[in-house]
């Protein structure tokens, strides 16, 4: 707990270092019902030692049990007190769902993700430690009852099916099969699930066919047709494209779904591009730009189009993803700098035409996150973590028109 105290300003939740056991039924499952009917008061160490006798010693991060007791302050994106729903944030990365949904009224209440990395990006900005592996049932008994929205970026997975279409039993040992059960145990009114494009297409179809298949008829939750969504349709200057899912529960009697219409917005580098010129790092050497141009005549040789890539300042960005070909896709030139002096050890001399590498705040903006998003960890981890994010405004523009709909349910049942 000190460790945290000496980043962040907190909030207890109350008085002391304690709450009532009715706010957090789920993670203390050692705790007699008649303390429950008692809302017996409890201390952090009963929390911990309950944790511990009910994991066999597995390892749960007292850093992601903090939120439980106290809400950050000071962080650039905390928590909303006057929220209108609640969502949990599932392989929640850096959280770019989060802060769609915290921009639309919304309020997590819980977090997953096993990356350090992400985690500790994820902390710096809204103030507390995702938990870690989601497949554990230590992990998902921590997830609380009455939240509205599931939202989850899962990775794309293959699964074991057997007959000609797969059920929920197919995707054991999955993780789409952890999002399943979490849903199938919680009953939100809806989730919003997020994947890469070639989910559409992966193992013929069958992958997309079996999710489908278990959402629909083993949960039992209307979902309508997947869609691809590109980025660049919503403000920011990126060809990202993304198949969404979403899902409504059938209490909420929805039987239709609008995916939202791109903007219209022309958006082009030049609207996100670094306003005074980038450290000389950032600038490619001789060498490095010689081994590009080779590597591209190669390819060019061979007939296809592979090799680095320049944007112009009027265009769009290629899709940014993890792995050095997300960035050297992405090179722009700036003639900017005036000093050439290497700063970093390179082989040959910082390039004389202006090629640079996008910055990661470049990438940031390229994802949609605003300036005042911390970027605490290295350059090599940032662009991991913004090439695996998701794109906030294609994201909050979806999760507008959901909650459209059980908002429209929660008004007729009078909550």
């Amino acid at each position: 707990m000190k460790s945290m105290e000496k980043k962040t300003k907190v909030r207890k939740k109350n008085n002391d270092v304690e709450y009532t056991v009715n706010k957090l039924v789920a993670p203390l499952t050692a705790v007699k019902k008649t303390q429950l009917n008692n809302k017996k008061t409890l201390s952090y160490k009963d929390v911990l030692d309950d944790i511990e006798s009910k994991s066999k010693g597995a390892f749960v991060s007292e850093e992601a049990l903090q939120h439980l007791l106290f809400e950050a302050t000071d962080v650039p994106f905390p928590a909303p007190t006057d929220y209108t729903f609640k969502f949990i944030d599932l392989f929640a990365g850096i959280g770019g769902f989060r802060i769609a949904m915290q921009n639309l009224g919304g309020k997590c209440v819980f977090s997953s993700e096993w990356d350090k990395e992400a985690q500790r990006t994820y902390r710096a900005n809204f103030g507390e430690t995702p938990f870690g592996d989601l497949t554990k049932e230590q992990t998902k008994m921590f997830i609380p009852e009455g939240f509205e929205v599931l939202c989850a970026g899962f990775p794309c997975q293959a699964f074991s099916i057997a007959g000609k279409r797969g059920g929920f039993e197919d995707t054991r040992g999955t993780l789409f099969f952890d999002v399943a059960e979490i849903i199938k145990r919680k009953q939100p009114l809806a989730f919003f699930l997020e994947n890469v494009k070639g989910l559409k297409n992966h193992d013929k179809g069958k992958t997309l066919e079996t999710i489908l298949n278990v959402l629909r008829n083993d949960l039992g939750y209307f979902v309508p047709d997947p869609q691809i969504i590109n980025a660049k349709d919503f403000g920011v200057p990126q060809n990202r494209e993304r198949i969404y899912i979403v899902g409504f529960h059938k209490d909420t009697k929805v039987s239709s779904f609008e995916y939202p219409k791109p903007t219209g917005k022309n958006v082009k580098f030049a609207d996100i591009k670094e306003k005074r010129v980038p450290p000389t790092k950032f600038y490619l050497s001789t060498q490095y730009l010689d081994t590009l141009h080779k590597h591209k005549l190669r390819h060019a040789n061979k007939g296809n189009g592979f090799g680095y890539e320049i944007i112009s300042d009027d265009g769009i960005a290629n899709s940014v993803v993890c792995g050095g070909m997300g960035r050297e896709r992405n090179l722009v030139i700036d003639k900017r700098i005036k000093d050439f002096t290497p700063t970093t050890h390179i082989k040959g001399q910082v390039n004389r035409e202006g090629i640079r590498k996008m910055t990661p705040r470049e990438w940031a903006r390229l994802q949609g996150f605003p300036d005042d998003y911390v970027i605490p960890v290295a350059d090599a981890s940032a662009y991991k973590q913004f090439g695996n994010s998701v794109a906030v405004p294609a994201i909050q523009a979806t999760a507008s028109k959901i909650l459209q709909l059980i908002g429209a349910y929660k008004n007729a049942d009078g909550e």
